[in-house]
C-alpha cells in the first residue's frame, strides 16, 4: 500500500474524547487504529477472567464508534507492530503511556525499533492528572507517604485540559484504513466459556458512553454524601467508576473538569482526594516495580504466612462463616466488584485473622475484578497489609462483626448477599453463632 499512514495503538485508552494519542494521529492524517493482545509480554500480569469480559465489551463499543475500523491482533506486540510497518508506509506510530513494569519495558523496545527505522513514534499521557516523575521530594527523591504527594500535586494540578472527539465519527471512519491480515475481536477470545457473568449485564455498561453516565448520575445523586456515605456499602454514594478508568473509557481530566461543576465543599474535596489515591498507586508503582509482589518494607520478607489452602478456598468461596466477609466476597463473584470499605475488610480478614499471604489475596482479586488494576490492587494489598511505603499499621484489624454492624447497621448490604440470612434479627446478623 503506497498511502502513508499513521498507527493509532489503543491499550488503556479506549475512548475517543481525551485521547490525546488518537488526536496527535488524526492531525497528521490517514490512520491504522490498531488493539493488540498482548498475553505474551504480559506474562502473569495478562487480564484476569473479569477483565477481559469488561474488555471484550468495551472494544464492541470503541470499534463500533469507529465504524468497525478498529484492526484487532493477538500476540507479541513487538513483533506485530514490526510486521505492521514492513508492510505498510508507516509515517508514525503513536499510543497513550502505560506504567506496568512489563509494559514500560516492552514500549521502550518497540519505540527503539521504530527510532532506528526513521518512523516518527510519540506517547503521550492519557491516563494520569500528572506523570509519575512530575512530582518530587525537594531532594529529587519520590515520595513514600501519601498526604506530603497529595499537598504538592494539588499545588500543581492537572498539566493538560481535556481533549474533545478530535473529528465526528464520519470523518473519523474515513480516515481509517483496515488491514486484511487482522483478525476479529471474537478471535480474541475474551468472554468465557461457561456462563458464570450472566449477573454483570445487568450491572454494567462498558464503553464510553457508559462511562460518561456513571459519571453523570454520580454527580447527581452520589457525590453530596460522598464523605460519610463512602463507608456505607448499601448506600449508592460511591463513583463505580474505577474499572471506566482502568479501561482508559474516560480520564481522570474529563472527571476532574466536571467536578468544576458541582459546588466545592468536603464531598467534592473527599472524592478528589480518592482519584488522588489512584493516582499515588501509580506514582508508587512506576518508583517501586516490585510493588506487585515484592513487600515495599522488607522486614515483612519474613513473615511466616500460613499455608492453609482450605481456609484461603472458604475466603474466595464467601464461606468464612463471618457475614460481612462473606458477603463481599460473593458481591465480588456475582458482579465482578466490591465496595472499597468491604475490599478493606475482607483483605484484613485473608491477612490477620487467617495469616494469609496479601499476594494470594491480589491474585484472586485480579481474576476476579472488573476494575483489576495492577497499580491500585497491589497498592491497596499492600496498605491493608501493612508492610506497603504508606500503610496501615500492622496490628490495625478491620474487625469484621463490629465492621459489619457499623457500616450495615440494618443488614441491608449482607442479606443483598447473603440470603440465607434474611430472616436473621439484626442483633445476631453479624455475630450468627
Amino acid at each position: 500500500m503506497n498511502t502513508a499512514i499513521n498507527i493509532v495503538w489503543f491499550d488503556q485508552d479506549l475512548r475517543l474524547a481525551d485521547n490525546p494519542a488518537l488526536s496527535a494521529a488524526v492531525n497528521q492524517g490517514n490512520i491504522l487504529p490498531i488493539y493488540i493482545l498482548d498475553n505474551e509480554n504480559a506474562g502473569e500480569y495478562q487480564h484476569g477472567a473479569a477483565s477481559r469480559w469488561w474488555l471484550h465489551h468495551s472494544l464492541t463499543t470503541l470499534n463500533r464508534a469507529m465504524n468497525g475500523k478498529i484492526n484487532f491482533y493477538k500476540g507479541d506486540a513487538i513483533s506485530i507492530i514490526a510486521d505492521l510497518c514492513r508492510r505498510f508506509t508507516v509515517d508514525g506510530v503513536y499510543w497513550n503511556r502505560r506504567y506496568e513494569p512489563w509494559r514500560i519495558s516492552r514500549d521502550k523496545k518497540i519505540k527503539q525499533q521504530l527510532l532506528e527505522q526513521g518512523i516518527h513514534v510519540q506517547s503521550f499521557n492519557g491516563s494520569l492528572l500528572n506523570e509519575p516523575w512530575a512530582i518530587l521530594k525537594k531532594d529529587g527523591t519520590p515520595y513514600k507517604i501519601f498526604t506530603p504527594y497529595y499537598r504538592q500535586a494539588s499545588k500543581i494540578g492537572p498539566e493538560t485540559a481535556p481533549l474533545p472527539v478530535p473529528l465526528p465519527a464520519p470523518l473519523l471512519s474515513e480516515l481509517s484504513h483496515t488491514d486484511n491480515q487482522a483478525i476479529t475481536l471474537d478471535a480474541l477470545s475474551l468472554l468465557p466459556k461457561i456462563n458464570w457473568d450472566a449477573n454483570f449485564y445487568d450491572c454494567w455498561t462498558p464503553g464510553e458512553s457508559g462511562a460518561q453516565s456513571s459519571l453523570r448520575k454520580f454527580l447527581c445523586n452520589g457525590l453530596e454524601n460522598y464523605k460519610e456515605g463512602r463507608d456505607f456499602p448499601a448506600l449508592k454514594s460511591v463513583s463505580t467508576l474505577s474499572p471506566h478508568l482502568h479501561f482508559g473509557e474516560i480520564s481522570p481530566r474529563q472527571i476532574n473538569k466536571a467536578l468544576l461543576s458541582v459546588p466545592d465543599d468536603n464531598n467534592r474535596e473527599h472524592f478528589k482526594r480518592e482519584l488522588s489515591w489512584r493516582e499515588f498507586s501509580y506514582y508508587l508503582l512506576f518508583h517501586w516495580p516490585e510493588l506487585p509482589n515484592k513487600n515495599l518494607k522488607t522486614k515483612f520478607n519474613h513473615f511466616p504466612w500460613h499455608q492453609n489452602q482450605s481456609w484461603l478456598a472458604r475466603w474466595q468461596q464467601g464461606l468464612t462463616g463471618y457475614p460481612m466477609v462473606d458477603a463481599g466476597m460473593r458481591e465480588l463473584w456475582q458482579t465482578g466488584f466490591m465496595h472499597n470499605r468491604v475490599r478493606m475488610i475482607t483483605a484484613s480478614f485473608l491477612i490477620k485473622n487467617c495469616l494469609i499471604d496479601w499476594r494470594l489475596g491480589a491474585r484472586w482479586f485480579w481474576d476476579c475484578l472488573v476494575d483489576a488494576d495492577l497499580a491500585s490492587n497491589s497498592a491497596s494489598w499492600q496498605w491493608v497489609a501493612g508492610c506497603g511505603t504508606d500503610a496501615s499499621p500492622y496490628f490495625r484489624i478491620f474487625n469484621p462483626i463490629t465492621q459489619g454492624e457499623k457500616f450495615d447497621p440494618q443488614g441491608t448490604y449482607t442479606k443483598q448477599f447473603l440470603p440465607e440470612l434474611k430472616d436473621l434479627p439484626n442483633k445476631y446478623l453479624f455475630r450468627p453463632w
